[in-house]
């Protein structure tokens, strides 16, 4: 993918999540089903996600290369999505910094907000790099590993759609959540 592909796939992923999250209702924001991550906390987690990214790619490149350069060419969004689906399901889990706090309803504008800034930023921070130079520098995720920036942006926007993913399968008819929520509460 060049670089404007993905930063469409990047916008897209951001976008179709936020737009997402406005579709529900405040009980359906804050509560979650069997332990699981509400909707509001798989926001403040994807925002916590990407606060590093951002900050990676707004640092003069010779700071990256405290991390080495790349062993090989990046590897494709494809394969990023496959290795993360890979880790998860041999039972990988959200490193400590990024699990998210209970949060309140009325947080729901705020954290919209805060995520779309952080979409915006990433967006006008990778017009910055070149082709090249998203292949010639890395940075650590706690679970992949070293990526390159390129591998650090494909895995981005899967992380956004597979969150996305998560809340729309909760929020589907014929499944248990909602009928069972909506007891609950009502």
């Amino acid at each position: 993918m060049q670089k404007t592909d993905i930063q469409q796939l990047l916008n897209n992923s951001f976008t179709d999540f936020a737009a997402f999250i406005e579709t529900l209702s405040h009980h359906r924001f804050i509560v979650s089903p069997e332990g699981k991550w509400s909707a509001a906390q798989q926001l403040d987690h994807l925002i916590r996600s990407v606060r590093p990214v951002n900050k990676a790619l707004g640092l003069p490149r010779f700071f990256l290369r405290w991390f080495g350069k790349p062993a090989g060419p990046s590897r494709t969004f494809e394969e990023i999505k496959e290795n993360y689906r890979t880790l998860l399901k041999n039972g990988a889990v959200t490193a400590r910094p990024y699990v998210p706090h209970v949060t309140e309803a009325e947080q729901k504008q705020l954290l919209l907000k805060q995520f779309v800034l952080q979409k915006e930023k990433m967006l006008l921070q990778i017009d910055s790099w070149s082709e090249q130079e998203l292949d010639s520098y890395q940075g650590p995720h706690p679970l992949l590993g070293k990526l390159t920036i390129r591998e650090i942006l494909y895995f981005t926007a899967y992380h956004n759609y597979h969150h996305l993913h998560t809340l729309q399968l909760r929020e589907q008819p014929d499944q248990p959540w909602p009928s069972q929520l909506e007891r609950v509460i009502f």
